[in-house]
């Protein structure tokens, strides 16, 4: 069956001749799931999880009993072998007495030994999660660490960064040109971490020795180049602030620097520095200037300042399109705009500014310094990214530019699934986190009519979970205060249902009736409305039909604001 965009609908029921009762019926069926031919729904096998994804995925009384500080990686690359070698410190707070714990750590790569208090200590490994056991217990409240050492042939992706592990090819000249990217199947999958973004590391020391000739550059401030014996550099590079584990980067080249001087941000000068291929030293002066400072200022006016001054901002290119690595974000759009030269909203805004740079970098704001506790949540990470690229447009263009920019991101909705995916088996939802939460935030703008409280409550989401882990009850209760409207229901309806929610309007002769047609029960999203070439007013429509006052309203003549809320329409 057809699936019409909302824009049409209106035009299309008053045009075709369709029966208005049938499409109610479609409505419903939309709601219900069954837009698509009803076999399909009915065939589609639900998606089953194994053990191992819950030793992934869940918070197991064997993770929380640590609360982790500090990391010290330090790993050897042999680029020949494609192979790592090398250890990682855990140094952790106990946040109950315990004597066993569980860490994480690809089944494909070799645990050789865990060392505490200067003595080995017993270990047992089940899929990709290592349990360890101590001699004695440890305490609530006690510090205290363990190191994990470790060898082996990581995963070599082969369509990074939508599958992780590790990137492998070269540069220009035949020199080696290697990446990792590990969004979503987890940074256990190079290093022996606690692979769960609930629990951030507070600070970390990335430690990458390579072959001589090769720089590695990662995530923080470069603190010491050391060369050793075997013919290896290695690369000392500290972090901070806090971070998540997909995060953690290793990105290794015939890498050259250059500096993009300091930016006025609000926090004061803001160090931005570039690491990219001898080959692309001239594109990345000219495209890297054109887009960082403005990205810049558009980020930090909505949304605070710039979560990482202490340690910087940086570009690295990188063998694959992108990733948000924490102030290193990984480049690779081959210094185009657009998204690989193409607009993904198609209304040539998109066309104006390097999607990556924007994108990625959007994501520090949100992934980075806001984390999701659960992939499931990952759309606080992707909505609110992909609904900066429409801020940046604003801030450059104006509003009915980013207006237009955003509606031209429904092209990419699926409406197949949940947004928010099954909590505690490492498993996101639908990929309409990214246009369709981006609409859902520019709806939820559009029915507060306040464009200075929703940058407020924007920047406030910054300052008030400024470097914590959350879910999405917090971020949700969180706009509610601060905007004055409860939205659940709204946040509800477009993350955790697929059909649109469908505003009835119902033409009777002395009255008009406006009612939602929503899953969510108590789902009362504001709306614009006028009578063609009039102005637009708002009306409170609720799931239970009630009269509308609009001056010289008619089934003819009636317009809604589906320019700037992602809904659907049915006129009766």
């Amino acid at each position: 069956m057809q699936r019409f965009a909302p824009d049409a609908v209106l035009y299309f029921v008053l045009t075709s001749g369709f029966p208005v009762r049938s499409f109610l019926l479609v409505a419903f069926c939309g709601l219900l799931g069954l837009s698509r031919p009803v076999a399909a729904q009915l065939l589609k096998a639900k998606p089953t999880f194994t053990r191992a994804d819950t030793l992934r995925g869940a918070l197991t009384p064997l993770r929380t009993c640590y609360d982790i500080n500090y990391y010290h990686l330090d790993v050897k690359l042999d680029v020949a072998k494609k192979a790592l070698s090398g250890s990682n410190e855990f140094r952790f707070t106990a946040t109950q007495d315990f004597t066993r714990l569980q860490f994480d750590l690809f089944a494909n790569l070799n645990v050789e030994k865990v060392a505490y208090e200067g003595k080995e200590v017993p270990f047992t490994r089940e899929a990709n999660a290592v349990f360890v056991t101590f001699p004695q217990p440890i305490r609530k409240g006690q510090r205290a660490a363990f190191t994990v050492f470790y060898s082996g042939q990581p995963t070599v992706a082969e369509n990074a960064p939508w599958d992780g592990g590790l990137v492998f090819t070269q540069d220009a000249k035949g020199k080696p040109w290697v990446a990792t990217a590990c969004q979503g199947v987890g940074a256990s999958i190079w290093w022996p971490t606690k692979d769960h973004q609930a629990d951030e590391v507070d600070s970390m020391l990335i430690s990458i020795s390579v072959p001589k000739g090769l720089k590695d550059v990662s995530n923080g401030r470069l603190r010491a180049t050391t060369p050793l014996k075997n013919g290896y550099t290695r690369y000392d590079w500290f972090v901070s602030n806090p971070i998540n584990n997909y995060d953690v980067a290793m990105n290794v080249g015939d890498y050259q620097h250059f500096s993009g001087g300091t930016y006025a941000g609000e926090k004061g000068p803001l160090t931005l520095d570039y690491w990219v291929l001898p080959e692309n030293l001239a594109k990345a002066k000219k495209q890297f200037a054109a887009n960082v400072p403005p990205m810049l200022k558009a980020m930090e006016y909505w949304f605070g300042p710039y979560p990482f001054y202490k340690d910087g901002y940086k570009l690295v290119d990188a063998p694959h399109l992108g990733m948000e690595h924490q102030s290193a974000v990984a480049y690779g759009n081959k210094y185009l705009n657009g998204y690989l030269g193409k607009d993904r909203s198609g209304t040539g805004w998109g066309m104006k500014w390097d999607f990556i740079i924007i994108h990625e970098s959007g994501h520090e704001w949100f992934g980075n310094n806001i984390t999701s506790k659960d992939i499931a949540d990952m759309w606080i990470h992707e909505a609110f990214t992909t609904y900066s690229e429409a801020l940046f447009v604003e801030s450059q263009f104006g509003k009915e530019a980013a207006q237009a920019y955003i509606h031209g991101q429904r092209r990419n909705i699926q409406n197949d699934e949940p947004i928010i995916g099954p909590y505690g088996v490492n498993k996101e939802g639908s990929s309409d986190m990214y246009d369709k939460g981006s609409n859902m935030l520019n709806t939820i703008r559009t029915a507060l009519n306040n464009d200075e409280k929703w940058r407020q409550v924007l920047r406030g989401l910054g300052s008030t979970f400024y470097h914590q882990t959350v879910t999405t009850e917090q971020i949700v209760a969180y706009i509610n205060q601060q905007s004055g409207h409860d939205f659940t229901a709204v946040f509800n309806q477009y993350l955790r249902h697929t059909a649109l929610p469908t505003l009835e309007l119902r033409f009777e002769e002395n009255r008009t009736l406006a009612r939602w047609i929503a899953n969510e029960p108590a789902f009362d999203l504001p709306v614009q409305v006028r009578a063609k070439g009039g102005s637009y007013q708002f009306i409170k429509p609720t799931t239970r039909f009630a009269p509308i006052e609009v001056p010289g309203l008619t089934k003819q003549n009636v317009e809604v604001d589906t320019l700037n809320c992602y809904i659907g329409i049915l006129v009766e």
